[in-house]
């Protein structure tokens, strides 16, 4: 069984008499454990899919199978509930609490499992170790690089203990030295089991994955092991 099958996915978003369709027909599934790049223009539908895999939004026809779930008939309590559970998101703007540390930005998923502090501080620890960042625990977000940022995002992502990580654009706001060190760390987690959905519009970044889906006005145009 797929951990991610959509079926006939259309996503239209409505304003007024307009009507912008962002996803047409779309079919795909993916196998735990796989790492896959989406690519595409701006405009493509690559953040609509991600969105909607994410669940995020909602689909306007079709179905979406989650570990077997039926996503698309999830009320909006289920569908937070399938987020904090199933999903981890590493965003291009980091999507840090300013005014924390990365010690609390880490350990956020865990508060909300209501995980004891003594379990937290030991699992925090451990994912801010295993992305190189133990030592900058007590700083303040602010006062740390782009690169340290991102790292801390992907702690916060391991905490989560999701099985599959949804990435849009994670290098797009580091430098290309950076910026392949956070691949590195994607990779490693790939070879640890996670399943990633990387969205990027950089060629070098979709290959570290090994599979890319390139979408074209809303459709998939290619799907290829790479």
């Amino acid at each position: 069984m797929p951990m991610i099958e959509l079926k006939d996915v259309c996503k239209e978003y409505h304003s007024g008499d307009i009507v912008t369709t962002a996803l047409t027909h779309i079919d795909l599934c993916v196998d735990k454990g796989e790492f896959v790049s989406i690519m595409g223009a701006s405009g493509s539908g690559k953040s609509t899919m991600l969105n909607i895999i994410g669940c995020m939004d909602k689909l306007t026809s079709g179905t979406y199978h989650l570990n077997g779930n039926d996503v698309s008939s999830m009320s909006n309590r289920e569908l937070s509930k399938t987020r904090g559970k199933d999903l981890a998101f590493v965003f291009q703007s980091f999507a840090l609490m300013s005014g924390y540390t990365v010690f609390e930005n880490a350990e956020i998923p865990l508060i909300a499992q209501g995980i004891s502090r003594t379990k937290r501080k030991k699992m925090v620890m451990t994912a801010l170790d295993a992305v190189g960042i133990a030592d900058l625990a007590p700083k303040l977000t602010s006062h740390i690089s782009g690169g340290q940022k991102q790292r801390t995002a992907i702690a916060r992502a391991i905490v989560s203990g999701a099985n599959m990580i949804l990435a849009d654009e994670p290098t797009g706001a580091l430098d290309s030295k950076t910026g392949a060190e956070i691949m590195s760390i994607f990779s490693e987690l790939h070879k640890q089991g996670k399943t990633i959905l990387l969205i990027t519009h950089d060629r070098t970044v979709a290959d570290y994955a090994e599979r890319l889906i390139t979408l074209k006005d809303g459709r998939i145009l290619s799907d290829e092991k790479i």
